[in-house]
């Protein structure tokens, strides 16, 4: 049976346009919650081909499993895999410092190619279900990895694993003169850039502002439309599909604030341009875990999941840890 494998023309999320300004609009490429997305782009590599492959499960789940010891061996093995490529699936925050780590990652296993897609974890969530081909999946909340596992099976026993975590901020163009001093005061803001409920960012964003008293509560803050946040708040907002392009909107001056989180903003090559106004507090957010794990794919022969096994033990490695770092996230996972 033949799948269908994610379209994969760079991304380049940052670059992407910002749809419409500020107001309650939303961007052309975002979808809302239970609508079919587009395929996400890619960094760097073509699209392959569909290909047609008997079903392997049964051989994806043995050879996903030797990510705990036999995964963890070929990590800090000298020997390499033939040629093969994997296709990983990350939240949109992951982009930059991941293919740092993919080059990285080449230089242990030149021949295995890592071909990334980058877009929100609901988009990815969305893909991965109807049926596009992934190896890998980085989320940046556990819910989608929750989705794949306990509802879909979809995520190879053994392998899902936290590997950091990072903190939601709102951030201003520099000498903005924004009124605007931090989440309890967003609603002074001219226009106000967010994230839509199915993007993880927009949800802590929303149960932030449930947490300070600002949005009424819900059972599941992500079905708080942007509707309904833009009329409680009594602000402007533009509607962004990931949190790259929350931080377009910002940096590109359509929108006076936004939220987006801290890695975002340490990675971001215009950086001085841009105050982060406040890091919101954990305390409101809930801590912003990024699980990894591998996913059943029946397309793939035994090397290929192998291959991403061991692409998974690289990114919980201390090396890729000194990384991560780096970029502005927090790797010290309880």
């Amino acid at each position: 049976m033949k799948k269908k494998v994610a379209a994969l023309f760079l991304c380049t999320v940052l670059g992407a346009s910002v749809m419409g300004g500020c107001g309650n609009s939303k961007d052309s490429g975002t979808t809302d919650t239970g609508t079919k997305a587009e395929a996400p782009s890619d960094t760097s590599q073509p699209a392959p081909a569909e290909t047609e492959g008997e079903d392997m499960s049964d051989t994806n789940l043995a050879a996903g499993n030797v990510s705990g010891e036999a995964g963890a061996a070929g990590a800090e093995s000298a020997e390499q895999f033939e040629a093969t490529e994997i296709q990983l699936f990350a939240a949109a925050s992951l982009q930059n410092v991941m293919e740092e780590l993919i080059g990285m990652y080449n230089q242990k296993q030149p021949n295995v190619t890592v071909t990334g897609s980058y877009d929100s974890s609901g988009t990815l969530l969305e893909q991965i279900e109807n049926g596009f081909e992934c190896d890998v999946f980085f989320s940046a909340a556990q819910k989608q990895m929750d989705t794949l596992e306990n509802d879909d099976s979809l995520v190879v026993e053994g392998t899902r694993s936290n590997v950091v975590n990072n903190q939601v901020c709102v951030v201003a163009l520099k000498d903005s003169n924004t009124a605007v001093t931090g989440l309890d005061n967003i609603k002074e803001a001219a226009s106000f850039a967010l994230a839509d409920g199915s993007v993880p960012v927009g949800k802590y964003t929303r149960q932030a502002l449930v947490a300070d008293g600002q949005l009424t509560e819900a059972e599941d803050v992500s079905t708080i439309t942007t509707q309904e946040v833009s009329e409680q708040l009594g602000v402007e907002i533009s509607e962004q599909g990931n949190v790259s392009k929350v931080l377009m909107a910002v940096a590109e001056g359509s929108c006076e604030v936004g939220t987006v989180y801290y890695s975002d903003y340490i990675g971001y090559e215009k950086k001085d341009a841009l105050d982060v106004i406040e890091k919101i507090p954990y305390d409101l957010t809930g801590n912003v875990i990024y699980p990894i794990g591998q996913i059943v794919n029946t397309e793939a022969d035994d090397l290929q999941s192998a291959a991403a096994a061991d692409f998974i033990q690289f990114i919980l490695s201390d090396e890729a840890n000194a990384v991560f770092e780096e970029y502005g996230f927090d790797t010290n996972i309880q």
